[in-house]
């Protein structure tokens, strides 16, 4: 009787171990729809549904189609464990494209590096994000690369700016980050760094921060936070009565603070990974598809979320060329993608990228866009030469 046991449990822990690539093949996506956070995050739904339209009427996987597996990632960490563990043990995904914050990515990657399944962060910028593990790869370029390009840009509007007041959500691991960034910008600029302040993601009211701010004289304001935090920061120092240049960082690239700042938000800069005009097919499509459905531009954060599931699948369709995937086991599937997605080229919304041997993106192109609000609650991103 023993045995008879035995020998049903290693068949059960054989099976489970042997597991087949479900068809349609799942992806998981991880992002933030709820929170405040979920002002990125449903920026990032939407690219990745797109994604999964556009993927599925061209043919899937040589045939076979995709199904995304989408997980509240909300914005704190626990959120993000949750959402990974449940994509991972109980979706059974073949990758994850998430979660929405740097912050987020350092408590949940490694869930999905210990269980060897690829992630492509979409949205994390932070530095130190492909060093996480072998199986962490992002299509979002460093922060490093993209924020001192709006600095750049304020001193071609302004060449008279000589003090800048920096401001950063404490709280944040990517608003830390950036801040390091813009201030290492700024002092090779030749600027003079007049006062740092912290908030924290969470705060409504920044007096005290503004206060410093117009004490300190400085002409031009960097802001490193969320949307709605950054929102209110803006507004705020608007109306207490800064009059110069602001700029933000990529917690704020996004059209939902315009209900936060509303007219407020005129004039704000922001460094882009992104810009619809960038003249690839791949680009000029997804753009087509997102103002058929949407009737505006496509931001940065629904472009990147789509370029995360296109590497995903392109690597996939790579892969099924070898061996349908179908005949492939969970396990073996999840190890060969994750080293088939470091050695792709790829034709995205964002241009071309690859990945060097840690993930780290490789991308090319890189914009600065400025605000400009038409009312109280509609603008746009007008993408500066």
């Amino acid at each position: 009787m023993k045995r008879v046991a035995l020998t049903v449990m290693l068949g059960l822990l054989a099976s489970a171990h042997a597991q087949k690539v479900q068809v349609p093949v799942p992806i998981g996506v991880a992002l933030a729809q709820t929170s405040n956070t979920a002002l990125l995050g449903q920026e990032q739904v939407i690219g990745a549904k797109l994604a999964e339209k556009h993927i599925n009427a061209h043919g899937g996987i040589n045939g076979t189609p995709i199904k995304l597996v989408f997980q509240d990632a909300a914005g704190d960490e626990n959120s993000a464990i949750n959402a990974f563990q449940n994509l991972i043990t109980k979706a059974n995904v073949v990758a994850i494209v998430g979660p929405t914050l740097s912050q987020q990515a350092f408590a949940a990657d490694p869930i999905a590096e210990r269980a060897k399944v690829p992630v492509v962060g979409p949205s994390n910028t932070a530095k130190g994000i492909p060093q996480i593990g072998d199986y962490i790869a992002r299509v979002s370029a460093p922060v490093a690369v993209v924020a001192p390009n709006a600095i750049k840009q304020a001193l071609k509007i302004d060449p008279k700016i000589k003090k800048v007041a920096v401001l950063y959500a404490q709280n944040d691991a990517f608003s830390t980050s950036e801040t390091g960034t813009f201030q290492d910008a700024a002092k090779a600029q030749g600027l003079n760094v007049a006062t740092v302040q912290k908030f924290q993601t969470t705060d409504t009211d920044f007096t005290t921060q503004v206060t410093a701010v117009l004490n300190s004289g400085a002409d031009l304001v960097i802001i490193s936070g969320l949307a709605a935090d950054g929102g209110n920061l803006v507004k705020q120092l608007r109306q207490l009565g800064y009059k110069g240049l602001i700029v933000g960082g990529n917690g704020l690239n996004t059209s939902n603070i315009f209900p936060v700042c509303q007219q407020y938000c005129d004039g704000v800069i922001i460094a882009q990974a992104y810009s619809p005009a960038q003249p690839s097919a791949a680009n000029q499509l997804f753009v087509k598809e997102y103002r058929a459905q949407y009737k505006k531009d496509p931001p940065q954060f629904a472009a990147q979320a789509y370029a995360g599931v296109q590497v995903v699948a392109d690597a996939l369709r790579a892969l099924d060329h070898q061996k349908k995937l179908s005949q492939w086991n969970l396990d073996d599937l999840r190890t060969a993608l994750n080293k088939q997605i470091l050695a792709g080229k790829y034709n995205t919304p964002l241009g071309e990228v690859r990945f060097d041997k840690e993930g780290e993106v490789l991308q090319k192109d890189f914009y600065v866009a400025q605000i400009k609000m038409q009312d109280a609650k509609n603008g746009s991103f007008v993408y500066l030469k």
